[in-house]
């Protein structure tokens, strides 16, 4: 589970799915549970923190540096081959695009520092309170400081053109704010468009100024969706209202009614960024079986999807 991938059999521009977990990760932080205990004495079982890679070769650009980065960056050595004389990679990725402030989704970025890596000038892309929040706080100010990284300000709906004909647009998406804001990603390629929202607010939290369900599949050829929590049955005695995220299987239920006949009028949906508690975790689980019946998918690190 923790050696390089293998070369891949998807050519061209591509994503890699590189973790599906929630922020705590799978074995979760400090949890002896019978999913966390598995995974703990089977490394096969185990996810990293949900992040993927936008490869456009022989260029890689992350989609969140999480507190799994050492791993995830070895998992693109076949990409690309750029160390130095002493073994280190300088340059291990050509920029990373943060979605928002909560901990699985941007801690990675200190492996970027003077200690680690010690990159020269990586670009960091978010949006304008990220990019304020890494500034004004430590340890990130000094990867600033020290030109580490450098900040560039991606404003939803702004494309950020890569090369290849590749592109990312942020998409604003409602999520707890206590940092900064969150977007998702939406990236185009010559050959699908793949969208990627791994942690937002339940479909029914979303204000009229947000764009829809069916909206935000608009043109998009394959979804990662936040799949948090397959059902409230996980919660118990929690009041659903107040889970901040979608549960799949309300997603499951919206996605078919919104285009009936089919789970997404031709999208394919993944779903992914899956807490500890979540049985589709297990891939023997009736919950995984439920979702790959209804036509929907469940991400796993090395996934590969062709843009």
């Amino acid at each position: 589970m923790n050696a390089p991938t293998a070369p891949s059999t998807v050519t061209g521009p591509r994503i890699r799915v590189l973790g599906t977990a929630q922020d705590g990760g799978f074995p979760h932080a400090a949890c002896d549970c019978e999913r966390c205990a598995l995974a703990r004495r089977d490394p096969a079982v185990r996810q990293r923190i949900a992040s993927l890679a936008i490869i456009v070769p022989p260029r890689v650009y992350l989609i969140d540096a999480t507190p799994d980065v050492r791993e995830q960056l070895t998992r693109l050595t076949d990409v690309r081959d750029s160390v130095t004389a002493q073994g280190v990679d300088r340059a291990p990725v050509d920029g990373v695009f943060l979605t928002h402030a909560h901990i699985g989704h941007y801690l990675g970025l200190a492996f970027f520092g003077f200690e680690a890596v010690h990159t020269k000038d990586l670009p960091v892309y978010g949006t304008a309170s990220m990019a304020e929040f890494l500034a004004t706080n430590g340890p990130w100010n000094q990867l600033l400081r020290l030109g580490n990284i450098r900040t560039v300000v991606a404003p939803p709906g702004e494309v950020v053109a890569l090369e290849d004909g590749v592109t990312v647009e942020p998409i604003a998406v409602p999520h707890r704010q206590e940092y900064t804001d969150t977007v998702g990603y939406k990236i185009r390629g010559p050959r699908s468009t793949v969208l990627y929202i791994p942690d937002c607010d339940p479909w029914h939290a979303w204000s009229e100024e947000r764009p829809s369900l069916k909206e935000l599949l608009t043109g998009v050829d394959v979804a990662l969706l936040d799949g948090s929590f397959y059902s409230g049955d996980e919660l118990p005695g929690r009041d659903l209202k107040k889970i901040g995220h979608p549960l799949i299987t309300d997603t499951m239920d919206r996605l078919e009614g919104i285009f009936p006949g089919t789970p997404s009028n031709g999208v394919r949906i993944f779903f992914t960024h899956f807490n500890h508690s979540n049985p589709v975790l297990n891939p023997a689980s009736s919950a995984r079986w439920e979702i790959e019946a209804r036509g929907f998918g469940v991400a796993v690190d090395g996934l590969e999807l062709p843009l």
